[in-house]
This record gives structure tokens, C-alpha cells and sequence, in this order.
């Protein structure tokens, strides 16, 4: 909506005119607020016109008089604009002859800009949204036709899909759209903004209403945001699409130009939209009384702008929605609001003398919902783009309004002055206590308590003095041969070196004494700093002085630190009288923003008012969150991400988050039963659509499990022994069974039964095992105790080092040294089948209820997955080494999953999480270099093939580096990715290349956390026990010989 637009509707000027002059001076760096309003005004009130107007070249600056910008508050001029009334709507004529070509440009786009809104109803910002919904659908549509398989792919099975209780439903990203769901997902958990949607009715005459653009626009998306809402409330989906919502958006425009969404103008608009819905209906109801709309209500606030110009005072009343805060300079959200508050320089509103101009505003009515806008995007001019605004601003979750109000405006201009003189005060005390702190006049400054005591350490030094060429004499070796090192001061007082100097006697002596005869140092050097002549008085004396100086200097330090630190408290406590915190407003959305001006990634946190607790709300993804995270990501300086709106509502107005009661019972309405019966039947046949996605998926289920069961009672013929593998190949197999692992402990079975029969006199086979088992479970402890190097993992070596390490049950371990040595293995002679047979019978005996046999295999599917992990590791490892990235990255991303389940179980479980973790990063970090250098040859295929890499490998394996908060080297390195990429923003490059850019760069700056499924791991090759450990030994080796910074 433009500013001619708001001039032709009651009370639209005041609303929306000071926000655009906010986004020009922030979007061109510009200051000069009347310069500003000629431009907007020049423009049309069309930001896109007024900021090509601003920052061309050859634009010539519009002539004004320097009070144009009050005077147009001022009640006596023509081109007042107050709330409620009506001005002149003619546009300025540039085309005569003192203007340039780019200003007749600017009319004639002017006047084609006012034709199309004449014949269309739809106005140039509308078009412009509507080409970034364009392009979010087509996004949408190209997605669906790309043919690379990716790493991680969306689970087909629906119960992956499935709303998990009453967990709040996610909204699908359809295509660059994440700037919708973090918008919509913050309106909709304002309780009274949902019902006021959910039962909103289209008006009876809406078919009689004349095809306008409020009709075509309007009434079909608050059709579909109806049903949004219901989806949002009822749904058993985990995420709903809203791509129905955003296609009657897009379809409300006709533009075939993409453009990147401007959020904070999406919001704007949506409310405006809202705004206009509602107001049809409420015109419809209304019985000769002004009628009253829901959203102005909810949204809109007023404020008094009081204004002095040359001593002459003016006031005027104005509406505001969003309010816009300047964030380059400010602290917190205090100092913003106080500097939007105050424009210019007003002395005293009081005196009828004051030379200087300015204004403050004052609220006289706040709204129950209160939005700020924080601009985080300034215009570089010598760049020529827009750069975004990374500074720490900090927020608080409760925001007491009291002094921004009208009623307390005297109250607050005191408090103001108090805070003034008080801050002057602290400037004084600031630079007194800096003279303390930074003492001397020399380019080094030092505390002047340290000088004081330095002073003291020097006078109390003893002189402690030797000659150069005794010290020398004393330090040689008596057997007549020089030291091997001198030292660097002795080097310095000998001039050259004793090598240097002929000498004909090999006496030690002479050689040592020679360079001193040439430049003699005084024999009196003392060996430290100290005073050459003090008596005993003196030095009293001194000592007396700096001890008493010192601690003198140490309470006006102190003294001057506790001041500054009651004069801080005061200022903080000055609106913290029970006067000033009467309007309190609590925290409810938050609106982040990461990334750079030209893209980005868009998600919300939002305060569940009932649960006492935040929320995020990243596209499909809604988790569980804390205030801690919350300013991590929203208050900014901490990597790329920021809040760029903040959504408080008024504390005291408990209908905006109160639920609904049932009239006749007084029960709390939830879920289904707050909808009306429309919705309800919208989402029930919903609803039944997803349950039979279940049905159909638990039926392809029992189907498959039919036929795997008929198919296993088929008799099979027995199987060919398999040919043996040749060397240097090994064959790829499933992770070997536990039987296959005990093939490769056959000789420690032997040599265990070969040292019980030395040391055994009963040779009776059961006698025989009992020494066999207890001799191979001392020397498996003597394993587990041991602290062997890196490259020695006797875990690795048998499942009972693992079972000990972990303290897995007595009776778990007994069971598996019975099954070693019960294993068919060992009858190869007629002395180990007698044994093998016995330690059988054991097993056999065992009964159900003294070994758990599930908690049995559990134990040993975690040593397999102990072996699995390993392997993937190695092979991980190998190919890193190989520098085959690609092929290391997967092999090394199972090895971490795989690894982190286990150490979930115990701290012996898995490997070292920190050494997997580094060459994960590694491989991610050398691939998007190479993906990078790939994007920078410009070569279409080259191109082409960086971005599948970024696309297939690293971008999916980003949350698996954002989802452990504490790894801080993993989050560095996704920055350093981003980081990579966004320095292309303010690059020159050729379209198509600005276009696939633009296309990738919302994808790498997701944030979401969200893992998807895997798709099956790499196969791994089949080692014996030897061959793992000589395997793994090595590369672990090699590893050790090569430096693994940040490791």
C-alpha cells in the first residue's frame, strides 16, 4: 500500500508514513529526513522508486526549505495530514525542464504505475510480493522434478509423518517460504488472533460486492487460512503444506519477475490484507454506528508527536502498526525506543525561547499485540548493496512501558534529566577512574597501583654486584674446554665470539679474558635493578611513602569503582518505581533472521503462555526450547542469526492467550472442539486421508511379512561352500554373526585348554574346561585393565574385554566364555570335541531365569555394532588419508552416529567422539572448498558439479553439525560453509550464476535441526579379528604421525 493510497483512505497517511521514511533512511543510509520525504513523496510513496531515486548517480537532490519536514505536522498547513482526514492526491510533475532523465524515467514509471492501479486495483509493492510467492512456487515444483539422489531422503513410511500427541504441527517449507511459517506460526499462537480467524464468516453479499482486488484477494486467502488454522489446531500430520495459502496469494498477482521477499513488508501487507477482510464484514454488520475492525484493534496503537519548530509548538495524533527501531548504535531495546522517540534536539518543550527543533512521541493508546521492527539492513552505498546489521541488541521478556506514555510524560522527561545528569556525572568518574587505571604520559600505561608497587619492589632491592669477568671465570669448566651454549647476554658483553679471536696459547684462561681488554665493562654490574647507594633512613622512608601511596590509590580506585557501580543501579532502577511499571508487556514471538541481506533462513520462538516454556518453530520442525537458546540465536553478535521482529502483548490483557470454555459445562475447550463445524468437518476428512495412508502402509507391511514367511517355509538345497577370496579383495558381506566372530577365537581357545592340561592333574575333560575357562578369563581381564596406546584397542581383540570394560552382568560373561568353548569349532581332535561337549552341556542346563538371554543379545548386538562402528571409522579414515573425501564423509558420518549411540550407553561403549568429530568436519570443510572453487571457475559443468556437492552431501550433514549445541567447533565450521558462499553475495558474476546462487543459498542457511532418514549405509568388507586390529593399529598409527590441528 502506498502513500497515496493511505491519503485516500481515513487515517491511512499517519499510519504507514513514518514507517517508510524509517526503511528509506535504513535501506540508503541516508539521514536527512527531508530529503527523505520529498523522495517518497516524488515517488509516490513507492519505496522501490524512492531508493533507485536516492541512490542514483546522477539524481539531483530535491530542493526544500529546511522546516518543509515540520511543517507538514503543522496544523495550518495544506499539506497536513491528521487521522480522519483527506489531502491532496495529485503526483508531482517531473517532467519539465529543469529536471534530468532519470527523473522523467521516474514519471513516466510514475504514471504506468498509476494506470495499472487505476485498471487493476493492484499497486506495484503487491506485484513485488507477488513475485517472490511466484518463485517460492516454482521452487516448490522444481523440487519435485530434481533426479539426484540425495544422502538423506523423507521417510515414505507415514507414521514418520505422524503428529506425535498434542505436539504443535510444523508448517512445510514449499519453496523458500520459511518467511510465511515464522510468521503465521507467531500469529497463530495468539489465542485471540486464531479465533478471531477460525470464526471469521465472508460476508452474505460477498458475490454481489463488484470484482475488485479486495474481493479477489482478500476473501479466498482468509478462506485458506481458515482452514490452515483447523489444519494447524486438528491435524494428526506432524506438518501440514500451506501451499494452498500461498497460491491464492500468488494468484492474486501477475508477475513473472522473482524477487527476494522482504519479510518485515510480507508482515505489513498480511496484516493490511487482514485488515480489509474484516473490515468488509464489519461494514456489512454494522447498524449506523462506526464499525470496528478486530485487527486495528488487536494491531493498532496511537501515539502524539510533539513537536517544536523555531519556538513554535504543534502536536499531532498518529496510528502506527508495526513500530520500526533502529538497531546500529544501541544496546538493548530501551535505548532504541528512547532514541525513536526523540527526533532532533528539543531543549525544553516548557520554553517559549528555544531555539532548537525537534520532536518526541508518546503513546496515548497501545495496542493489545505490540510489534517492533528491528532494522538489521542498512544500504552501503560504497558497495552498492544492502549489508545486514550483526550488533548485540538485547531484549527483555517482560518491557515495561510506563515512560514512552503520554500520561507520564512529565514524570519521564524528570526521570530523563535525572539520567542525563547522572550519565554526564559518570562520564567524570569514568575518566578519573582511567587515570588510575592507564597511569603515565608515554604511549605504555600501566595501573597506578602497579607503578606504586614496582617503585616499592625496586628501592627495596638489594644491590648484589660481580664483575662480567669473574662470573665468566666461575661458569667455566675446570677441565679447560668451553661450554657448548653461552648465553645471550654474556654473547652480547663479549662483542665477537672467543672462536673469532687468534690466539696462540691453548691456555683457557687467555682466550676468555682477551675480547674484555679490548671494551672493558664495569666490574660493578649488578645482577638486577637496584638502587647503587640508599641508607637504611632513606629507604624507610621511601618504603613509608609508597606503602601509604599505594593503599591511598587503592581506595580512590575502589571507592571511585563503587560509584560508578551506584550511579549504573541507579540509572537501571529509575523507572523501577511502582509508578513506572503499571503497563507491563510480555514477550510472545521472536522472529529470527540468519544469514546475510540477500538470503537467508527465517524461524520464530514463540512462548507457550500455558506450558511456561518457548518453543521454535523452524518450518516442519517444533521443539522444545529454553530462553537461554533464545538469545543465543535472537539477541545477535553470536554468528549470523538475529531477531528481526519482537512481538510482545499486553500482560494485563488476559483474553489474548486465554482458552476457551465450554458455556453450558465450564470445561476447557481444546483441540477439535474449538473449531466451528465447517473446519471441523474439514479436518476430520483430513484426517481420514492420513489414516488411510497408515492403513495402506500397515497393510503393505503384513503383506511383505506374508511372503517373507511363506517363502521361508519353501525347503531349500543346501548352499555351495563359498569360493575362498583372493587376496587384496575383501568380500563384501553383512556384519559377521557372533558364530562367525568365534571362528577367529579358536586359537585362544587351544592355547587355553593347552595350559590347563599342564597345570591340571585331574585330566577329566570337565575338570579340563573349568581351569581352561578361568585361565582365558584372567588373561581377558589382564586385557581389560591394561591402558594399551591409541593403536591398541583390545576390545577389538574379544567380546569379553568389551563386556568387562562396560561391567556387563557375571552371568552374561560366564555364558560367553561357555559358548566359546562349546563352539563346533574346537572338534577337530577327539581332547577338544570332549571338552566342547562338556562346555555344550553346561549351556544346555543353564535355565531360562538365570541368564536374561534378551538382555544376553543385547549385549552382544552392541559389541557388533562396537566392531561396525570401527570398521566404519577405519575405512573412514582410509579414504581421508587417500584424500577421497567423498567416499570418507559417509563412512565417516555413520562411524559418528553409530559411535554416539553407543557411548549413549556408556562411556567404554564407542571410540573417541572428539577424533571422529574432527575428520567429519574435515571432510565437510575441504568439500564445500572444493565445491567453492568448483562455483568459482564459471564453467557451467564445473559449476554444476560444486553445486550437487553441496547439495547431496554437505547441505544434508549440516544438522548432524547443529544438532549438539555444545560441539562449538561444528557450529564454527557450518559459519565458516555459510560464511563461504555468503562473500559471493557482494560479488559481480553472470546472471545465470547469480541465479543458481540465489537458488542454493536459503538451503545452505537453514537452521533446522531435523535429521533425516538415512539411506542404507555403505557396505563394509569382511575382516577377521586379526585383520581388523592389524588395520585399525595402523591407521591409527599413521594418524598419530600426522597433526590434526583443532583435534
Amino acid at each position: 500500500m502506498t502513500v497515496e493510497q493511505n491519503v485516500l483512505q481515513p487515517g491511512g497517511a499517519a499510519k504507514h508514513q513514518q514507517t517508510f521514511l524509517n526503511q528509506l533512511r535504513e535501506i540508503t543510509g541516508i539521514s536527512d529526513i527531508q530529503v527523505l520525504q520529498q523522495a517518497l513523496k516524488d515517488s509516490n510513496g513507492n519505496l522501490e522508486l524512492a531508493v533507485a531515486f536516492l541512490t542514483a548517480k546522477n539524481a539531483k537532490v530535491p530542493q526544500q526549505e529546511e522546516a518543509s519536514y515540520y511543517q507538514t505536522a503543522l496544523p495550518g498547513n495544506d499539506r497536513y495530514i491528521s487521522v480522519g482526514s483527506q489531502a491532496d492526491t495529485n503526483v508531482i510533475d517531473l517532467t519539465g525542464d529543469d529536471k534530468d532523465d532519470l527523473q522523467r524515467a521516474i514519471a513516466l514509471s510514475l504514471e504506468e504505475s498509476n494506470r495499472a492501479f487505476r485498471e487493476t486495483g493492484i499497486t506495484d509493492e503487491e506485484q513485488a510480493i507477488s513475485r517472490v510467492l511466484e518463485a517460492s512456487i516454482a521452487e516448490n515444483k522444481a523440487s519435485l522434478k530434481r533426479t539426484h539422489p540425495e544422502v538423506w531422503s523423507d521417510s515414505p513410511n507415514p507414521y514418520d509423518r505422524k503428529r506425535q500427541d498434542n505436539c504443535p504441527v510444523g508448517l512445510k517449507n514449499v519453496g523458500n517460504t520459511c518467511w510465511f511459517s515464522a510468521v503465521i506460526q507467531s500469529l497463530f499462537n495468539l489465542l485471540e488472533f486464531r479465533r478471531l480467524v477460525l470464526n471469521f464468516n465472508p460476508p452474505a453479499n460477498a458475490q454481489d460486492l463488484p470484482r475488485n482486488q479486495k474481493e479477489h484477494r482478500n476473501l479466498p486467502f482468509m478462506r485458506e487460512l481458515r482452514y490452515l488454522f483447523a489444519l494447524l489446531v486438528g491435524s494428526k500430520r506432524k506438518y501440514v503444506d500451506p501451499s494452498r495459502a500461498v497460491e491464492i496469494l500468488k494468484d492474486a498477482f501477475k508477475s513473472n519477475d522473482s524477487q527476494q521477499q522482504d519479510v518485515s513488508e510480507f508482515t505489513h501487507k498480511l496484516l493490511d490484507w487482514l485488515e480489509d477482510a474484516f473490515q468488509i464484514k464489519a461494514e456489512e454488520e454494522r447498524d449506523g454506528e462506526k464499525p470496528k475492525n478486530p485487527m486495528v484493534e488487536l494491531f493498532y496503537g496511537r501515539f502524539l508527536a510533539v513537536g517544536v519548530l523555531e519556538g513554535k509548538k504543534f502536536e499531532n495524533t498518529e496510528m502506527f502498526g508495526q513500530y520500526p527501531l533502529q538497531v546500529n548504535g544501541f544496546k538493548d531495546l530501551h535505548e532504541c525506543l528512547e532514541a525513536a522517540m526523540i527526533e532532533g534536539e528539543i531543549e525544553s518543550l516548557h520554553s517559549e525561547n528555544s531555539a532548537k527543533s525537534g520532536q518526541e512521541h508518546w503513546f496515548t493508546e497501545l495496542p493489545p499485540v505490540l510489534t517492533f521492527e528491528l532494522s538489521r539492513f542498512e544500504f552501503n552505498q560504497a558497495l552498492g548493496r544492502p549489508e545486514k546489521i550483526h550488533n548485540k541488541l538485547e531484549f527483555p521478556p517482560i518491557l515495561y512501558l510506563d515512560r514512552y506514555m503520554h500520561k507520564n510524560r512529565e514524570l519521564t522527561r524528570i526521570k530523563r534529566d535525572e539520567i542525563k545528569r547522572l550519565k554526564e556525572y559518570l562520564t567524570v568518574l569514568q575518566q578519573r577512574l582511567e587515570r588510575y587505571l592507564s597511569y603515565g604520559s608515554g604511549p605504555k600505561r600501566f595501573p597506578l597501583v602497579d607503578v606504586l608497587q614496582y617503585a616499592l619492589e625496586f628501592a627495596s632491592s638489594k644491590p648484589v654486584c660481580t664483575s662480567p669477568v669473574d662470573d665468566l671465570g666461575a661458569s667455566a669448566p675446570s677441565s679447560g674446554t668451553l661450554p657448548a651454549q653461552t648465553s645471550p647476554s654474556t654473547v652480547e658483553q663479549q662483542g665477537p665470539s672467543s672462536s673469532d679471536v687468534p690466539s696462540t696459547s691453548p691456555v683457557q684462561r687467555s682466550v676468555i679474558h682477551k675480547p674484555f681488554t679490548q671494551s672493558r665493562i664495569p666490574p660493578d654490574l649488578p645482577m638486577h635493578p637496584a638502587p647503587r647507594h640508599i641508607t637504611e633512613e632513606e629507604l624507610s622512608v621511601l618504603e613509608g611513602c609508597l606503602h601509604r601511596w599505594r593503599t591511598e590509590v587503592e581506595n580512590d580506585t575502589r571507592d571511585l569503582q563503587e560509584s560508578i557501580s551506584r550511579i549504573h543501579r541507579t540509572i537501571e532502577l529509575m523507572y523501577f518505581d511502582k509508578t513506572m511499571i503499571q503497563v507491563p508487556y510480555r514477550l510472545h514471538a521472536v522472529l529470527v533472521h540468519e544469514g546475510q541481506a540477500n538470503a537467508g533462513h527465517y524461524w520464530a520462538y514463540i512462548y507457550d503462555h500455558h506450558q511456561n516454556r518457548w518453543m521454535k518453530y523452524n518450518d516442519i520442525s517444533v521443539t522444545k526450547s529454553t530462553w537461554e537458546e533464545l538469545e543465543r540465536d535472537s539477541f545477535g553478535g553470536y554468528r549470523n542469526a538475529s531477531a528481526y521482529c519482537l512481538m510482545y502483548i499486553n500482560d494485563k490483557e488476559q483474553y489474548l492467550i486465554e482458552e476457551e470454555f465450554n458455556k453450558e459445562t465450564g470445561q476447557v475447550l481444546v483441540g477439535m472442539d474449538t473449531l466451528p463445524s465447517d473446519l471441523r468437518d474439514y479436518v476430520k476428512e483430513d484426517n481420514k486421508r492420513f489414516e488411510k495412508e497408515l492403513e495402506e502402509w500397515d497393510a503393505e507391511l503384513a503383506q511383505k511379512a506374508q511372503q517373507e514367511k511363506l517363502l521361508s517355509q519353501i525347503p531349500r538345497a543346501p548352499a555351495p561352500s563359498p569360493a575362498p577370496v583372493q587376496a587384496g579383495e575383501p568380500e563384501y558381506l553383512e556384519q559377521p554373526s557372533r558364530t562367525d566372530l568365534s571362528k577367529h577365537l579358536k586359537e585362544d581357545s587351544v592355547q587355553a585348554i593347552n595350559k590347563a592340561l599342564a597345570e591340571q592333574e585331574d585330566r577329566s575333560p570337565e575338570a579340563i574346561m573349568d581351569t581352561a575357562i578361568k585361565l582365558e578369563y584372567t588373561r581377558l581381564l589382564k586385557l581389560a585393565q591394561e591402558d594399551p596406546p591409541p593403536e591398541c584397542d583390545y576390545r577389538l581383540r574379544h567380546a569379553i574385554v568389551y563386556f568387562i570394560q562396560n561391567q556387563a552382568p557375571k552371568k552374561i560373561i560366564e555364558r560367553t566364555l561357555l559358548e566359546q568353548f562349546g563352539d563346533h569349532n574346537l572338534s577337530f581332535d577327539e581332547r577338544c570335541r570332549n571338552i566342547m561337549k562338556v562346555a555344550q552341556a553346561k549351556l544346555e542346563m543353564i535355565k531360562p531365569d538365570e541368564v536374561n538371554m534378551e538382555k544376553y543379545e543385547r549385549w552382544h548386538q552392541d559389541y557388533r555394532n562396537f566392531r561396525e562402528t570401527t570398521m566404519f571409522l577405519m575405512v573412514g579414515l582410509e579414504f581421508f588419508q587417500k584424500k577421497s573425501y567423498m567416499e570418507a564423509l559417509l563412512y565417516l558420518i555413520y562411524a559418528y552416529q553409530n559411535n554416539k549411540e553407543l557411548l549413549s550407553k556408556g562411556p567404554y561403549r564407542g571410540h573417541d567422539e572428539e577424533l571422529i568429530s574432527h575428520y567429519r568436519r574435515e571432510c565437510l570443510l575441504k568439500l564445500n572448498e572444493h565445491a567453492a572453487a568448483l562455483f568459482e571457475s564459471g564453467d557451467d559443468q564445473e559449476v554444476n558439479n560444486g553445486l550437487i556437492i553441496m547439495n547431496e552431501l554437505i547441505v544434508p550433514c549440516l544438522p548432524l553439525l547443529l544438532v549438539d549445541e555444545m560441539e562449538e567447533k561444528d557450529i564454527v565450521a557450518v559459519e565458516d560453509m555459510r560464511n563461504r558462499w555468503c562473500s559471493y553475495l557482494g560479488q559481480e558474476m553472470e546472471p545465470n550464476l547469480q541465479e543458481k546462487l540465489t537458488d542454493f543459498l536459503p538451503k545452505l542457511l537453514d537452521c533446522s535441526t531435523e535429521i533425516k532418514g538415512f539411506n542404507d549405509p555403505p557396505k563394509l568388507p569382511s575382516y577377521s579379528t586379526h585383520e581388523l586390529c592389524e588395520r585399525y593399529a595402523r591407521i591409527m598409527l599413521s594418524l598419530s604421525r600426522t597433526p590434526a590441528d583443532g583435534r
